[in-house]
């Protein structure tokens, strides 16, 4: 954990919740080479779309139970009762286009994995296999969207999944460590450049 002389990225500064810090100092630019983090990141990162990450932490644990502790294989079974008794949950997003696009992706992520073996065989070679590092001093140099989230993005989308646009796959590129985008005067900036 911080210490109160280390600084954060500035994303960190809109909320105080111990939970949201808690997240950026120990997850937030993890390399993830787990398929089913991938796949949970996936679910998350879809359900942000247009919303605060901060919106969908607080539901996380709402996620996990609603979505079979992030199985792919249990998910891509959902049936059409058990996605209208999800629409009733208040513990997730109640966006049907959200919850549906979750099972799509779930039959999608299994496809990758038969492909390639595994879904971070998949994923990794979009960036060539080890994290990005990059040096942003400022939340405003950070881009919300590179060449890679588009190549990756646009395969996303020919395979089928669904709400992969090139901003969300960013988001999940920073949030599994595919990218290192911690500010490099934040204290976690060194720590994940150490674990790429």
């Amino acid at each position: 954990m911080a210490s109160k002389s280390n600084s954060r990225c500035e994303w960190t500064q809109t909320q105080v919740d111990p939970a949201y810090l808690q997240y950026h100092d120990q997850e937030w630019g993890v390399p993830v080479h787990d398929d089913r983090k991938q796949f949970e990141f996936i679910i998350l990162e879809g359900a942000q779309a247009g919303l605060s990450w901060w919106t969908v932490l607080r539901k996380r644990e709402g996620y996990r139970k609603a979505f079979a502790d992030f199985n792919p294989e249990k998910v891509a079974k959902f049936t059409e009762k058990r996605i209208l008794k999800l629409m009733e949950n208040a513990s997730i997003i109640r966006n049907q286009l959200k919850i549906r696009a979750a099972v799509t992706n779930a039959r999608c992520f299994l496809k990758v994995q038969a492909e390639f073996g595994s879904f971070d065989s998949y994923i990794w070679q979009f960036v060539e296999g080890r994290p990005i590092q990059n040096k942003w001093r400022t939340l405003r140099e950070t881009p919300t969207t590179t060449a890679e989230s588009d190549a990756l993005s646009k395969d996303l989308k020919q395979r089928g999944f669904k709400f992969v646009g090139s901003t969300v796959i960013y988001a999940h590129m920073q949030a599994t460590g595919m990218v290192n985008d911690h500010q490099v005067n934040c204290f976690r900036h060194r720590e994940c450049a150490k674990l790429g």
